[in-house]
Protein backbone atom coordinates (compact mmCIF):
# COMPACT_ATOMS: atom_id res chain seq x y z
CA UNK A 1 0.00 0.00 0.00
CA UNK A 2 1.20 3.38 -0.82
CA UNK A 3 2.43 5.61 1.97
CA UNK A 4 0.17 8.74 0.43
CA UNK A 5 -2.88 5.75 1.23
CA UNK A 6 -1.92 5.27 4.73
CA UNK A 7 -1.57 9.27 5.45
CA UNK A 8 -5.24 9.07 5.78
CA UNK A 9 -6.20 10.25 9.12
CA UNK A 10 -9.65 10.92 11.41
CA UNK A 11 -12.64 11.81 9.06
CA UNK A 12 -11.03 15.44 8.55
CA UNK A 13 -7.98 14.07 6.47
CA UNK A 14 -9.90 11.46 4.42
CA UNK A 15 -10.05 14.28 1.38
CA UNK A 16 -6.74 14.71 0.11
CA UNK A 17 -5.96 17.78 -2.21
CA UNK A 18 -4.45 16.69 -5.83
CA UNK A 19 -3.66 19.56 -8.33
CA UNK A 20 -3.04 18.66 -11.98
CA UNK A 21 0.52 19.57 -13.37
CA UNK A 22 1.75 20.31 -16.67
CA UNK A 23 4.66 19.32 -18.05
CA UNK A 24 5.38 21.49 -21.13
CA UNK A 25 7.72 24.20 -19.55
CA UNK A 26 10.80 22.65 -20.57
CA UNK A 27 11.67 22.73 -24.89
CA UNK A 28 11.39 19.85 -26.82
CA UNK A 29 12.39 18.79 -30.39
CA UNK A 30 8.55 17.94 -31.71
CA UNK A 31 7.77 21.56 -30.27
CA UNK A 32 10.86 23.13 -32.13
CA UNK A 33 9.70 22.11 -35.23
CA UNK A 34 5.76 22.03 -34.66
CA UNK A 35 6.02 25.59 -32.91
CA UNK A 36 9.86 27.02 -33.42
CA UNK A 37 12.58 26.60 -31.55
CA UNK A 38 12.46 27.28 -27.97
CA UNK A 39 9.03 26.95 -27.29
CA UNK A 40 7.26 25.68 -24.29
CA UNK A 41 3.91 26.69 -22.70
CA UNK A 42 5.35 30.44 -21.66
CA UNK A 43 5.85 31.22 -24.99
CA UNK A 44 2.00 31.19 -25.13
CA UNK A 45 1.06 32.97 -21.86
CA UNK A 46 3.18 35.95 -22.36
CA UNK A 47 1.85 36.67 -25.65
CA UNK A 48 -1.49 37.11 -24.77
CA UNK A 49 -4.01 40.43 -24.96
CA UNK A 50 -6.52 41.39 -23.06
CA UNK A 51 -9.99 41.07 -25.32
CA UNK A 52 -12.58 43.04 -23.34
CA UNK A 53 -11.66 45.87 -20.72
CA UNK A 54 -10.84 44.72 -16.90
CA UNK A 55 -9.42 41.20 -18.64
CA UNK A 56 -6.78 40.00 -16.83
CA UNK A 57 -4.08 39.02 -19.45
CA UNK A 58 -1.37 38.36 -19.74
CA UNK A 59 -0.83 36.35 -16.48
CA UNK A 60 2.95 36.25 -15.50
CA UNK A 61 4.22 34.05 -12.70
CA UNK A 62 5.68 35.97 -9.35
CA UNK A 63 7.48 33.72 -7.27
CA UNK A 64 8.66 31.01 -8.55
CA UNK A 65 9.31 33.12 -11.83
CA UNK A 66 9.73 31.57 -15.87
CA UNK A 67 11.09 27.84 -14.66
CA UNK A 68 12.60 25.45 -16.98
CA UNK A 69 11.09 21.62 -15.63
CA UNK A 70 14.99 20.37 -17.20
CA UNK A 71 16.21 21.68 -13.63
CA UNK A 72 15.41 19.28 -10.62
CA UNK A 73 15.36 22.52 -8.32
CA UNK A 74 12.35 24.48 -10.29
CA UNK A 75 10.56 20.89 -9.35
CA UNK A 76 11.93 20.64 -5.51
CA UNK A 77 10.80 24.59 -4.86
CA UNK A 78 6.97 23.49 -6.34
CA UNK A 79 6.50 20.80 -4.35
CA UNK A 80 7.52 22.83 -1.28
CA UNK A 81 5.48 25.71 -2.07
CA UNK A 82 2.91 22.84 -2.78
CA UNK A 83 2.75 21.54 0.68
CA UNK A 84 2.79 24.21 2.49
CA UNK A 85 -0.29 25.43 0.98
CA UNK A 86 -2.55 22.13 1.86
CA UNK A 87 -1.45 20.10 -1.66
CA UNK A 88 -1.10 16.50 -1.05
CA UNK A 89 -0.11 15.39 -4.84
CA UNK A 90 0.17 15.96 -8.28
CA UNK A 91 -0.75 14.41 -10.99
CA UNK A 92 1.20 14.67 -13.96
CA UNK A 93 -0.05 14.64 -17.80
CA UNK A 94 1.05 11.68 -19.28
CA UNK A 95 1.71 11.68 -23.18
CA UNK A 96 2.28 8.47 -24.96
CA UNK A 97 1.42 7.88 -28.90
CA UNK A 98 1.87 4.19 -29.79
CA UNK A 99 4.94 3.71 -27.63
CA UNK A 100 6.37 7.32 -28.06
CA UNK A 101 6.38 9.89 -25.24
CA UNK A 102 5.74 13.76 -25.39
CA UNK A 103 7.09 16.18 -22.51
CA UNK A 104 8.09 13.02 -20.01
CA UNK A 105 11.54 13.97 -19.15
CA UNK A 106 10.31 15.74 -15.94
CA UNK A 107 8.25 13.05 -15.30
CA UNK A 108 10.94 10.13 -15.81
CA UNK A 109 13.30 13.01 -13.28
CA UNK A 110 10.62 13.55 -10.53
CA UNK A 111 10.57 8.72 -10.51
CA UNK A 112 14.19 9.10 -10.40
CA UNK A 113 14.79 11.76 -7.96
CA UNK A 114 14.01 10.29 -4.27
CA UNK A 115 14.33 14.26 -2.94
CA UNK A 116 11.05 14.84 -4.84
CA UNK A 117 8.79 13.89 -1.83
CA UNK A 118 5.11 14.51 -3.55
CA UNK A 119 3.10 11.80 -3.87
CA UNK A 120 1.69 11.69 -7.62
CA UNK A 121 -0.25 9.83 -10.26
CA UNK A 122 -0.57 9.99 -13.62
CA UNK A 123 -3.69 11.11 -16.07
CA UNK A 124 -3.27 10.02 -19.97
CA UNK A 125 -4.21 12.62 -22.11
CA UNK A 126 -5.28 10.29 -24.99
CA UNK A 127 -5.87 12.54 -27.23
CA UNK A 128 -4.47 13.74 -30.83
CA UNK A 129 -2.50 16.92 -30.52
CA UNK A 130 -3.07 19.33 -33.81
CA UNK A 131 -2.51 22.85 -34.51
CA UNK A 132 -5.71 24.10 -32.67
CA UNK A 133 -4.07 26.91 -31.04
CA UNK A 134 -3.39 28.41 -34.60
CA UNK A 135 -7.26 27.12 -35.65
CA UNK A 136 -6.17 24.51 -37.32
CA UNK A 137 -7.39 21.53 -35.41
CA UNK A 138 -7.56 19.18 -38.54
CA UNK A 139 -3.90 19.42 -39.38
CA UNK A 140 -2.44 16.59 -37.16
CA UNK A 141 0.74 16.61 -35.37
CA UNK A 142 1.16 13.45 -33.78
CA UNK A 143 -1.96 11.16 -33.45
CA UNK A 144 -3.01 8.41 -30.92
CA UNK A 145 -2.98 5.25 -33.85
CA UNK A 146 -4.75 2.91 -30.57
CA UNK A 147 -2.93 -0.17 -32.45
CA UNK A 148 -3.83 -3.98 -31.13
CA UNK A 149 -0.47 -3.90 -28.89
CA UNK A 150 -0.82 -0.67 -27.56
CA UNK A 151 -2.69 -1.44 -24.60
CA UNK A 152 -0.60 -3.94 -23.73
CA UNK A 153 2.60 -1.56 -24.53
CA UNK A 154 0.76 1.13 -22.38
CA UNK A 155 0.54 -0.78 -19.16
CA UNK A 156 4.26 -1.99 -19.39
CA UNK A 157 5.34 1.19 -19.34
CA UNK A 158 3.14 2.36 -16.43
CA UNK A 159 3.82 -0.28 -13.76
CA UNK A 160 7.54 1.50 -12.84
CA UNK A 161 5.64 4.30 -11.90
CA UNK A 162 2.86 2.33 -10.22
CA UNK A 163 5.83 0.18 -8.27
CA UNK A 164 6.88 3.75 -6.81
CA UNK A 165 6.02 4.45 -3.18
CA UNK A 166 5.18 7.90 -3.55
CA UNK A 167 2.36 6.29 -6.36
CA UNK A 168 -0.79 7.56 -5.30
CA UNK A 169 -3.09 4.67 -4.29
CA UNK A 170 -7.01 4.36 -3.46
CA UNK A 171 -8.15 1.20 -1.07
CA UNK A 172 -4.30 -0.19 -2.21
CA UNK A 173 -4.79 0.27 -5.81
CA UNK A 174 -2.39 2.85 -8.09
CA UNK A 175 -5.11 5.52 -9.54
CA UNK A 176 -4.72 6.30 -13.12
CA UNK A 177 -6.78 8.85 -15.14
CA UNK A 178 -7.55 8.56 -18.54
CA UNK A 179 -8.56 11.58 -20.17
CA UNK A 180 -10.74 10.28 -23.32
CA UNK A 181 -11.68 6.85 -22.55
CA UNK A 182 -14.93 7.30 -25.20
CA UNK A 183 -11.59 7.29 -27.37
CA UNK A 184 -10.42 3.74 -27.04
CA UNK A 185 -11.44 1.38 -29.54
CA UNK A 186 -13.08 -1.00 -26.80
CA UNK A 187 -12.29 0.28 -23.67
CA UNK A 188 -13.75 -2.49 -21.77
CA UNK A 189 -11.08 -5.16 -23.42
CA UNK A 190 -8.75 -2.58 -22.66
CA UNK A 191 -9.51 -1.97 -19.22
CA UNK A 192 -9.31 -6.03 -18.92
CA UNK A 193 -5.79 -6.24 -20.49
CA UNK A 194 -4.32 -3.56 -18.45
CA UNK A 195 -5.67 -5.45 -14.83
CA UNK A 196 -4.29 -8.92 -16.59
CA UNK A 197 -0.85 -7.73 -17.06
CA UNK A 198 -1.02 -5.43 -13.73
CA UNK A 199 -1.99 -8.54 -11.96
CA UNK A 200 0.56 -10.50 -13.34
CA UNK A 201 3.08 -8.37 -12.98
CA UNK A 202 2.30 -8.50 -9.24
CA UNK A 203 0.02 -5.93 -8.77
CA UNK A 204 -3.01 -7.04 -7.43
CA UNK A 205 -5.41 -4.21 -8.59
CA UNK A 206 -5.56 -1.33 -9.95
CA UNK A 207 -7.97 1.66 -10.00
CA UNK A 208 -8.92 3.06 -13.09
CA UNK A 209 -10.65 6.69 -13.20
CA UNK A 210 -12.49 8.45 -15.83
CA UNK A 211 -12.04 12.19 -16.92
CA UNK A 212 -15.70 13.22 -17.45
CA UNK A 213 -15.18 15.48 -20.30
CA UNK A 214 -16.37 16.32 -23.82
CA UNK A 215 -20.24 15.61 -23.46
CA UNK A 216 -19.20 12.26 -21.25
CA UNK A 217 -20.70 11.76 -17.79
CA UNK A 218 -20.90 8.01 -17.43
CA UNK A 219 -18.02 5.94 -16.25
CA UNK A 220 -19.23 2.94 -16.63
CA UNK A 221 -19.88 2.55 -19.92
CA UNK A 222 -15.96 2.03 -20.70
CA UNK A 223 -15.59 -0.37 -17.16
CA UNK A 224 -14.02 2.29 -15.41
CA UNK A 225 -14.06 2.26 -11.53
CA UNK A 226 -14.70 5.83 -11.23
CA UNK A 227 -15.02 9.20 -13.10
CA UNK A 228 -13.62 13.12 -11.72
CA UNK A 229 -15.30 15.97 -13.32
CA UNK A 230 -13.09 17.91 -15.38
CA UNK A 231 -14.47 21.80 -15.23
CA UNK A 232 -14.66 23.67 -17.68
CA UNK A 233 -15.87 20.25 -19.84
CA UNK A 234 -19.12 19.85 -19.99
CA UNK A 235 -20.06 23.18 -19.21
CA UNK A 236 -23.34 24.68 -20.14
CA UNK A 237 -23.33 28.35 -18.67
CA UNK A 238 -24.44 31.40 -20.30
CA UNK A 239 -22.53 32.88 -23.19
CA UNK A 240 -22.33 36.56 -22.16
CA UNK A 241 -19.87 38.10 -24.39
CA UNK A 242 -22.96 39.98 -26.05
CA UNK A 243 -23.28 41.65 -23.44
CA UNK A 244 -19.66 42.80 -23.02
CA UNK A 245 -17.72 45.41 -24.70
CA UNK A 246 -15.64 42.84 -26.78
CA UNK A 247 -12.88 42.91 -28.96
CA UNK A 248 -13.77 43.55 -32.82
CA UNK A 249 -14.08 40.31 -34.13
CA UNK A 250 -13.97 38.06 -30.99
CA UNK A 251 -15.72 34.89 -31.37
CA UNK A 252 -14.96 33.04 -28.22
CA UNK A 253 -17.36 32.58 -25.15
CA UNK A 254 -17.19 34.34 -21.75
CA UNK A 255 -19.21 32.64 -18.94
CA UNK A 256 -19.53 33.51 -15.16
CA UNK A 257 -17.17 31.64 -12.61
CA UNK A 258 -20.71 30.71 -10.32
CA UNK A 259 -22.38 29.27 -12.81
CA UNK A 260 -19.46 27.00 -13.92
CA UNK A 261 -19.30 26.20 -10.30
CA UNK A 262 -22.66 26.03 -9.68
CA UNK A 263 -23.04 23.44 -12.67
CA UNK A 264 -20.44 21.01 -10.59
CA UNK A 265 -21.31 21.37 -7.15
CA UNK A 266 -24.97 20.29 -7.81
CA UNK A 267 -23.86 16.86 -9.15
CA UNK A 268 -25.11 13.91 -6.44
CA UNK A 269 -22.12 11.99 -6.90
CA UNK A 270 -22.98 9.80 -3.49
CA UNK A 271 -24.89 7.03 -5.66
CA UNK A 272 -21.72 7.21 -7.91
CA UNK A 273 -17.98 7.15 -7.46
CA UNK A 274 -16.82 10.56 -8.83
CA UNK A 275 -14.16 12.37 -7.90
CA UNK A 276 -14.87 16.40 -7.75
CA UNK A 277 -12.63 18.80 -9.38
CA UNK A 278 -12.20 22.76 -8.76
CA UNK A 279 -10.80 25.16 -10.75
CA UNK A 280 -8.81 28.60 -10.00
CA UNK A 281 -10.14 30.15 -13.10
CA UNK A 282 -10.04 29.53 -16.67
CA UNK A 283 -8.75 31.95 -19.93
CA UNK A 284 -7.13 30.11 -22.68
CA UNK A 285 -7.02 33.56 -24.69
CA UNK A 286 -3.13 32.59 -24.31
CA UNK A 287 -3.80 29.67 -26.57
CA UNK A 288 -6.86 30.06 -28.40
CA UNK A 289 -7.00 34.12 -29.39
CA UNK A 290 -10.07 35.52 -30.12
CA UNK A 291 -11.71 31.93 -29.98
CA UNK A 292 -10.45 31.74 -26.46
CA UNK A 293 -13.03 30.42 -23.56
CA UNK A 294 -13.32 32.98 -20.74
CA UNK A 295 -13.98 33.00 -17.26
CA UNK A 296 -15.81 35.79 -15.52
CA UNK A 297 -14.67 36.43 -11.53
CA UNK A 298 -12.16 33.81 -11.52
CA UNK A 299 -10.98 34.95 -7.88
CA UNK A 300 -9.42 33.57 -5.14
CA UNK A 301 -12.29 34.50 -2.97
CA UNK A 302 -14.74 32.35 -5.62
CA UNK A 303 -11.79 29.53 -5.37
CA UNK A 304 -12.07 29.06 -1.80
CA UNK A 305 -15.39 29.16 -1.88
CA UNK A 306 -15.79 26.26 -4.28
CA UNK A 307 -13.35 23.96 -2.89
CA UNK A 308 -14.88 24.74 0.35
CA UNK A 309 -17.90 23.13 -0.95
CA UNK A 310 -16.06 20.73 -2.55
CA UNK A 311 -14.91 19.09 0.17
CA UNK A 312 -17.65 19.83 2.17
CA UNK A 313 -19.93 17.48 0.29
CA UNK A 314 -17.86 14.76 -0.68
CA UNK A 315 -17.31 14.14 3.49
CA UNK A 316 -20.88 14.37 3.48
CA UNK A 317 -21.42 11.91 0.16
CA UNK A 318 -18.58 9.45 1.41
CA UNK A 319 -18.41 9.51 5.11
CA UNK A 320 -15.48 7.52 6.50
CA UNK A 321 -13.85 6.69 3.20
CA UNK A 322 -10.32 7.99 1.57
CA UNK A 323 -11.29 10.50 -0.98
CA UNK A 324 -9.34 12.81 -3.24
CA UNK A 325 -10.99 16.52 -4.48
CA UNK A 326 -8.84 17.27 -7.81
CA UNK A 327 -7.82 20.90 -8.09
CA UNK A 328 -7.30 22.18 -11.94
CA UNK A 329 -4.51 22.95 -11.98
CA UNK A 330 -0.93 23.82 -10.39
CA UNK A 331 0.38 25.45 -13.50
CA UNK A 332 -1.64 25.30 -16.71
CA UNK A 333 -0.70 29.44 -17.06
CA UNK A 334 -1.72 29.11 -20.74
CA UNK A 335 -5.66 27.90 -19.68
CA UNK A 336 -5.73 30.79 -16.75
CA UNK A 337 -5.92 28.14 -14.70
CA UNK A 338 -3.05 28.33 -11.40
CA UNK A 339 -2.26 27.52 -8.00
CA UNK A 340 1.10 29.28 -8.60
CA UNK A 341 1.63 32.49 -7.86
CA UNK A 342 1.00 35.54 -10.33
CA UNK A 343 1.55 39.01 -10.77
CA UNK A 344 -1.97 40.01 -9.86
CA UNK A 345 -3.04 37.59 -7.26
CA UNK A 346 0.47 36.96 -5.51
CA UNK A 347 0.03 33.71 -3.40
CA UNK A 348 -3.88 34.43 -3.02
CA UNK A 349 -5.34 30.91 -4.71
CA UNK A 350 -2.75 29.42 -2.22
CA UNK A 351 -3.44 30.78 0.59
CA UNK A 352 -7.72 29.86 0.01
CA UNK A 353 -6.77 26.45 -0.98
CA UNK A 354 -5.00 25.59 2.92
CA UNK A 355 -8.41 27.95 4.14
CA UNK A 356 -10.93 25.72 2.56
CA UNK A 357 -8.98 22.81 3.16
CA UNK A 358 -8.84 23.16 6.96
CA UNK A 359 -12.41 25.03 6.94
CA UNK A 360 -11.17 28.51 7.74
CA UNK A 361 -13.20 29.97 4.86
CA UNK A 362 -15.33 32.73 5.84
CA UNK A 363 -17.06 32.81 2.59
CA UNK A 364 -20.86 31.56 2.62
CA UNK A 365 -21.60 32.19 -1.06
CA UNK A 366 -19.77 33.55 -4.32
CA UNK A 367 -18.54 36.85 -3.13
CA UNK A 368 -17.85 38.03 -6.89
CA UNK A 369 -20.45 37.42 -9.83
CA UNK A 370 -21.76 38.94 -12.98
CA UNK A 371 -20.04 41.31 -15.47
CA UNK A 372 -17.76 43.79 -13.96
CA UNK A 373 -19.20 47.49 -14.85
CA UNK A 374 -16.17 48.48 -16.73
CA UNK A 375 -16.90 45.56 -19.13
CA UNK A 376 -20.21 46.08 -20.04
CA UNK A 377 -21.41 46.68 -23.27
CA UNK A 378 -23.80 49.87 -23.36
CA UNK A 379 -27.24 48.79 -22.61
CA UNK A 380 -30.37 49.15 -24.89
CA UNK A 381 -32.11 52.16 -23.97
CA UNK A 382 -35.80 51.62 -21.74
CA UNK A 383 -38.81 52.55 -22.97
CA UNK A 384 -38.88 55.85 -20.98
CA UNK A 385 -35.19 56.67 -22.21
CA UNK A 386 -36.23 55.62 -25.77
CA UNK A 387 -39.72 57.92 -25.30
CA UNK A 388 -37.38 60.76 -24.09
CA UNK A 389 -34.79 60.97 -26.94
CA UNK A 390 -38.03 60.60 -29.07
CA UNK A 391 -39.22 63.66 -28.07
CA UNK A 392 -35.90 65.66 -27.65
CA UNK A 393 -35.40 65.09 -31.44
CA UNK A 394 -38.59 66.65 -32.37
CA UNK A 395 -38.43 69.54 -30.09
CA UNK A 396 -35.20 69.96 -32.25
CA UNK A 397 -36.38 69.64 -35.63
CA UNK A 398 -39.35 71.74 -34.89
CA UNK A 399 -37.11 74.33 -33.12
CA UNK A 400 -34.94 73.90 -36.29
CA UNK A 401 -37.89 74.13 -38.61
CA UNK A 402 -39.13 78.04 -36.79
CA UNK A 403 -35.50 79.04 -36.76
CA UNK A 404 -35.80 78.14 -40.54
CA UNK A 405 -39.25 79.74 -41.73
CA UNK A 406 -38.25 83.23 -39.46
CA UNK A 407 -34.89 83.58 -41.51
CA UNK A 408 -36.66 82.56 -44.62
CA UNK A 409 -39.97 85.17 -44.24
CA UNK A 410 -37.27 88.12 -42.45
CA UNK A 411 -35.01 87.01 -45.92
CA UNK A 412 -38.46 88.08 -47.93
CA UNK A 413 -39.54 90.74 -46.42
CA UNK A 414 -36.14 92.88 -46.64
CA UNK A 415 -35.92 91.88 -50.44
CA UNK A 416 -39.88 93.08 -50.81
CA UNK A 417 -38.66 96.71 -49.16
CA UNK A 418 -35.31 96.64 -51.73
CA UNK A 419 -37.14 95.93 -54.43
CA UNK A 420 -40.38 99.19 -53.55
CA UNK A 421 -37.23 101.33 -52.84
CA UNK A 422 -35.83 101.06 -56.35
CA UNK A 423 -38.98 101.23 -57.76
CA UNK A 424 -39.76 104.78 -56.07
CA UNK A 425 -42.60 103.03 -54.29
CA UNK A 426 -40.99 103.37 -50.98
CA UNK A 427 -38.98 106.93 -50.10
CA UNK A 428 -36.72 106.85 -47.05
CA UNK A 429 -37.44 109.17 -44.93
Amino acid sequence: MSKFSMAFEGDAARVKLIAFFLPQFHPIPENDEWWGRGFTEWTNATKAVPQFPGHYQPHLPADLGFYDLRLRQSRHDQIEMAKEYGIDGFCYHYYWFSGKRILNAPVDDMLADPQSDMPFCLCWANENWTRRWDGLADQILIAQKYRPEDDLEFIKDLVPFFRDPRYIQLDGAPFLIVYQPQHLPDAKRTVQTWKDYCSRAGISKIHLCCALTHGNWDYKQFGFDSGVHFPPNNDVADNLSREMKVEEGFEGRIFDYKEMANLYLAQKNGAHNVFRTVVPSWDNTARRGRRALICLNGTPENYEYWLSESIRRTREEYPGRDRFVFINAWNEWAEGCHLEPCRRYGKRFLEATINAKYGRTKFDSFPHVGIPAESLAKPPPTFAEDAAAWVLRHLKTQAQNWRWTRERWAKRLQNLIRNMRVSGSVKSE
